[in-house]
């Protein structure tokens, strides 16, 4: 932490001396690189981040810079009154773009941007109280305390005072329960299962992207005092994604690299080929294009490392303070979970069938049953990941068929996964502290300016307290996708352990784990239940779960076969012969 304050505090003295010592051309550099980073440092948290790729960015900066334009020129507002009307307008549009956008996901989205951003550069050209194609000039220059903001070192300081509040507002962001949401974005039943709104959050995170934007068109269209769409077009979004990617994706630090070693790169270029030969003059894309595919081979994860400058989300275990308490579980006689008749069809696959079984608070109920049964796709049923059929799933007395599973974790049930899902380059800490997020509401905009603190450690002091129940506080701050694959089991069992569940579905948590593993996994969830915690495992480990569960339900070819304790399965002859085994 010490040196990143000492590289943020050297690059700030830099930044200050700078426009004093350079000349003119150097400092007209650096004013485009600060007006490309803001945008560039709103894709490393839609796109980076947030997995959401946009081609389409340059538009809203069009937006803002054509906002701000009209409205001091044609009606003579000062520019910082258009300043707030360009925020709210490039806000609004992207709010309403978002919303018929980001439900699609992959190349759709991507095409769908594409699309978008094509429709509106030919908007602005053909709109006559936009000038059309020849833009709209003669608007002010920004004042500050009556002082005009023009020349160069002027409005180099000033977009500056913007990129390092964006920076320092990113950062924020990333380093907050919100933070950890949008990273989990790019595993979207992992987010649904801690109580992330997946669509809320990526329409919050997209209009975040275009804020962004919009204060770099304002500042651009001041700065240059003239407006046209060339700026604005698809051209200019391929190069804001590959400043993101140049630097790096997932680096705030990064995308100020990126801009800076494109524009200069660019530049370069076309000041050095006309020297080398009149022929090659306007190779300058083929030669840059080259040079990126290079960059590709040997530096995917762009020109800045992650580990050594990157601002989000911190490793430190320093954390104080509790979650707030929460009622123990009914008494044991109580059913806390009723599955009554339900049916899961897959086309002509049924997948489950008509299957209903009962868990009572404070015991632990086994699902075991041949690879292929249903076990894990009744575990989604439960959950919300997948809609059910036909059938109802009660949590006491409140139904949760048909909930979302955000809205499933809140009623206290929590899950682990078959196949581990875990985030990869977040702690072990950060990856646990996402199962705490339902249990707290700090928003998006509690988190830019840092008033989420108090909840912040909350959250990260309930995390360090289940992951030392589990036994990994030795392993807190390390990666967790570089842990065996056994103790990342058990990363997600404190990770569910973070929601504090009155019910929590262990899906196969003993595969991989070693015999001492496999005990001291047995007796955390006996503590579990002794607890008052109602705990259903799929399992495949047969002497693991008969000595620990007091239930079993057994399925086979999607359709209960039989239940009962343990003993009573293991004699029954339908569960021998399909599924024990017979000698």
């Amino acid at each position: 932490m010490a040196g990143h304050k000492t590289w943020a505090a050297a690059a700030v003295l830099t930044g200050l001396i700078a426009p004093l010592v350079l000349p003119d051309f150097y400092i007209t550099l650096l004013i485009y690189t600060g007006l490309a980073s803001l945008v560039v440092v709103g894709l490393v948290v839609l796109t980076g981040v947030g997995g959401m790729t946009s081609f389409g960015q340059a538009t809203f900066v069009g937006l803002s810079a054509y906002a701000t334009a009209v409205l001091s020129t044609a009606f003579g507002w000062s520019p910082w009154a258009a300043l707030l009307v360009s925020i709210a307008l490039t806000c609004s549009s992207a709010w309403l773009i978002g919303l018929l956008t980001i439900r699609l996901s992959g190349h759709y989205l991507v095409l769908g941007t594409i699309a978008w951003s094509i429709s509106l550069y030919y908007v602005f050209g053909n709109m006559m109280i936009l000038g059309g194609y020849n833009g709209l000039s003669g608007l002010p220059a920004v004042t500050l305390f009556g002082y005009p903001l023009t020349g160069f070192r002027n409005s180099y300081y000033l977009i500056w005072i913007f990129v390092l509040g964006a920076v320092v507002c990113t950062a924020n962001l990333l380093d907050s329960r919100v933070g950890r949401a949008i990273r989990s974005l790019r595993n979207p039943v992992l987010a649904e299962s801690f109580g992330v709104d997946i669509y809320k959050l990526r329409l919050a995170v997209f209009v975040y992207a275009a804020l962004l934007a919009a204060l770099a068109g304002w500042l651009q269209a001041h700065y240059f005092r003239f407006v046209n769409p060339t700026p604005f077009g698809f051209d200019a979004s391929i190069e804001y994604a590959f400043m993101l990617v140049v630097g790096g994706a997932t680096n705030i630090v990064g995308a100020i690299a990126g801009a800076f070693v494109l524009i200069v790169g660019k530049t370069s270029l076309q000041i050095l080929l006309p020297k080398i030969s009149p022929d090659i003059a306007h190779w300058d894309k083929i030669f840059f294009g080259l040079m990126i595919i290079g960059l590709f081979h040997y530096a995917r994860g762009g020109i800045v490392s992650t580990h050594r400058f990157g601002l989000g989300a911190k490793r430190s275990r320093a954390v104080a303070g509790s979650m707030p308490a929460h009622e123990k579980t009914a008494a044991s006689d109580a059913q806390l979970l009723r599955v009554e008749g339900v049916t899961k069809r897959f086309g002509a696959l049924v997948a489950v069938n008509n299957v209903s079984f009962d868990v009572a608070a404070g015991k632990v109920v086994g699902v075991i049953g041949p690879n292929g049964a249903g076990k894990s796709t009744l575990f989604n049923l439960i959950t919300g990941t997948l809609p059910i059929d036909s059938g109802k799933v009660w949590l006491g007395d409140q139904l949760l068929s048909g909930m979302a599973p955000h809205d499933i974790v809140r009623h206290r049930v929590a899950r682990t996964f078959q196949h581990v899902q875990l985030r990869p380059g977040l702690s072990v800490l950060d990856n646990v502290a996402l199962g705490g997020h339902w249990r707290e509401n700090t928003g998006f905009l509690a988190s830019l300016v840092r008033l989420d603190r108090v909840q912040e450690r909350r959250i990260r002091a309930n995390a360090l307290e289940q992951i030392r129940r589990v036994g990994l506080e030795d392993v807190a701050d390390v990666d967790a996708h570089s842990l065996p694959l056994g103790k990342q089991r058990i990363v997600e069992i404190a990770r569910a352990l973070c929601a504090s569940p009155t019910l929590l579905l262990l899906d196969e948590p003993a595969a991989g784990l070693r015999y001492q593993e496999k005990v001291a996994l047995a007796d955390l969830i006996s503590q579990l239940r002794e607890e008052g915690m109602s705990v259903l495992v799929v399992e495949h480990d047969m002497d693991f779960l008969m000595n620990l569960a007091d239930h079993i339900v057994v399925i086979s070819f999607g359709t209960k076969l039989s239940e009962g304790s343990p003993l009573h399965v293991q004699s029954d002859p339908k569960v021998i012969e399909t599924y024990l085994g017979v000698e």
